[in-house]
């Protein structure tokens, strides 16, 4: 059986298109329900989410889904989450569910020196799971900061830097939690403040299909 799409695995999840589709009336009953609990998923104005080819030969079922956080007309921060399901259940998984996302969001080229920066991109994600009431075990994942500078022709380039965050986890709940989770670690990462307390954000819905 396949292993954990943790680290490890990562490249393969994400660089495994499927090429086709099921009707979704042939889709476990299970596969049908985390479906419709993504597209239930409420986002903030910032974020657009898009349906992208999910991976194929990792697990029987998939769906994929990329977003982006823009700002005015700067794209701030980038993501892609993929929800892998095998009805018979999955060892290294401890469910029959999987959850495998990536964050990359544009920082300080200050923040890249810091030796706390990968913990504390780590934490935005711990803590975007639990502000969302999501549950879930087995969490895996790395968390990669880089720093560019231009030299030669290009010395009058400004440093730039950027935060890559890998992860994994089991779902143990409606994955609406998950996705929110996913999509408010973005819009951390590029230093969105939190939305007030009290102050709606917006319903998407889209097509989330194998």
């Amino acid at each position: 059986m396949t292993g954990p799409p943790d680290t490890a695995t990562y490249s393969d999840v994400m660089a495994s298109p499927q090429e086709h589709r099921l009707d979704p009336t042939q889709l476990p009953k299970e596969f049908q329900v985390a479906l419709s609990q993504i597209t239930a998923a409420r986002l903030r104005p910032e974020v657009t989410i898009e349906e992208m080819p999910a991976p194929q030969r990792i697990a029987p079922y998939a769906t994929a889904m990329s977003a982006e956080v823009v700002v005015g007309d700067d794209e701030v921060a980038s993501g892609r989450l993929v929800v892998l399901h095998d009805p018979r259940g999955n060892d290294a998984w401890g469910g029959d569910f999987r959850c495998v996302a990536y964050v990359r969001a544009e920082v300080e080229p200050s923040m890249a020196s810091d030796d706390m920066l990968a913990a504390v991109g780590w934490s935005w994600l711990v803590e975007a799971l639990a502000s969302e009431g999501a549950q879930y075990i087995a969490p895996s994942g790395t968390v990669t900061c880089v720093y560019s500078a231009s030299f030669g022709a290009l010395a009058k380039e400004d440093p730039d830097a950027q935060i890559e965050i890998r992860a994994s986890w089991t779902p143990t709940d409606s994955l609406t939690a998950h996705v929110q989770a996913w999509t408010n670690v973005m819009c951390e990462a590029a230093g969105l403040p939190p939305v007030p307390e009290g102050v709606a954000v917006l319903p998407r819905s889209g097509n989330r299909k194998r």
